[in-house]
């Protein structure tokens, strides 16, 4: 077995005699107790992106899910193996969040690629064409535009996500219930 990369052995060198070593007490709760975060972030797995360095959040604070391009699929219990859609049950369900944040950003390269679907990577993979396709009809809509350009398809594109991302969290019914009820707040 090979040893971690330097840069990342560092990192946490400096975790263990710095924030860990200030935050002891709050890390030791959060064992002892469990976290109850009252948002979980739905975030791009881009490494530009961190909702924790972003929001400023510590640990405890935020419940984070991170997959290409911030994408909620709609929700389909058929068997298969979902990860973001388990990530939003345990959320909802086992930790009653309040608000779920999908959380966008500029340059998206999986938003880059729904944009140019017959483009690496996604005609080759098994796995990203196919998460890449919950975008497929407005992605289509939005490269049809032949009045915008490449960035502002790109931009539309992101911001739209986020919207188809919002529809689909309402798709589960647990999800709809309790936003229905005023427990839950979605956030694009």
């Amino acid at each position: 077995m090979s040893l971690l990369p330097t840069p990342l052995l560092q990192g946490y060198r400096s975790f263990v005699e710095g924030r860990y070593l200030q935050e002891t007490q709050r890390y030791r709760t959060l064992a002892r107790e469990g976290q109850a975060p009252e948002t979980m972030v739905i975030a791009c797995c881009d490494s530009r992106a961190a909702p924790e360095t972003i929001f400023g959040a510590g640990a405890g604070e935020l419940f984070v899910v991170r997959n290409v391009a911030n994408l909620v699929p709609p929700y389909q219990p058929d068997g298969d193996f979902h990860g973001t859609s388990a990530a939003l049950e345990f959320a909802v369900q086992a930790l009653k969040v309040k608000h779920i944040v999908v959380m966008g950003h500029g340059r998206c390269g999986g938003i880059k690629a729904a944009l140019s679907p017959d483009a690496e990577p996604l005609s080759p993979g098994d796995f990203i064409g196919k998460w890449m396709s919950i975008l497929e009809p407005v992605a289509a809509a939005v490269s049809a535009n032949e009045l915008l350009t490449s960035g502002e398809r790109q931009t539309a594109l992101e911001r739209i996500s986020i919207r188809t991302s919002i529809g689909n969290l309402r798709s589960f019914p647990y999800i709809a219930e309790r936003e229905a009820a005023g427990d839950l707040t979605l956030h694009g």
